[in-house]
């Protein structure tokens, strides 16, 4: 099974955020093999932390509510809140896998919640810029509950364009760079 954890900085934590980036970095080691996707989602200023997203594949809810609740920076108090859903990857590729790399261009974390009929389900027309791409769902996989991506896009708006907008209750666009040790 597949999930999404989309951890939100808690204001003032900054500080508390680069304390402990070794001991982050260390405990997302121990799910290198897992990692579909990872990295952190950036204010508007493109410098400031506002969270850190990681999809990854687990054997269950359970899995991956200890794999949210259990990081470092979760445990410290970093995070004001993490959403955990279970995701589907329908580029069944990772971000390592990209064509475009890991670096250049504008990316992007969008977040489209909602409830009801799936919508977006099949990839956009044009997915080349699509690093990962895939339905929101229950903890059974019954229920659709919105549609996460990272993407290039040359902007906010572009990004958020993904997604059909009345589809959704909220969409979230984050600024978004990838995750990991540097090379």
């Amino acid at each position: 099974m597949e999930f999404l954890c989309y951890h939100r900085d808690r204001t003032g934590s900054l500080s508390l955020r680069y304390e402990l980036n070794d001991a982050h970095l260390s405990y997302m080691d121990g799910f290198a093999k897992e990692m579909i996707a990872r990295g952190p989602t950036f204010a508007d200023d493109g410098e400031t932390l506002t969270g850190s997203v990681h999809i990854l594949g687990l054997p269950d809810p359970a899995a991956a509510r200890a794999f949210a609740f259990d990081e470092p920076n979760y445990q410290a108090g970093a995070y004001r809140d993490v959403l955990v859903r279970r995701w589907h990857n329908a580029l069944g590729r990772t971000m390592w896998d990209f064509p475009g790399g890991r670096t250049g261009g504008n990316r992007y974390l969008v977040l489209g919640l909602g409830t009801g009929e799936a919508a977006d389900l099949a990839l956009p027309p044009e997915p080349k810029e699509l690093i990962a791409y895939g339905p929101l769902l229950s903890d059974d996989g019954t229920l659709w509950l919105g549609t996460a991506a990272l993407l290039r896009a040359p902007d906010p708006a572009t990004a958020r364009a993904i997604l059909t907008h009345d589809r959704y209750a909220d969409i979230e666009v984050h600024n978004w760079e990838s995750g990991g040790r540097p090379s």
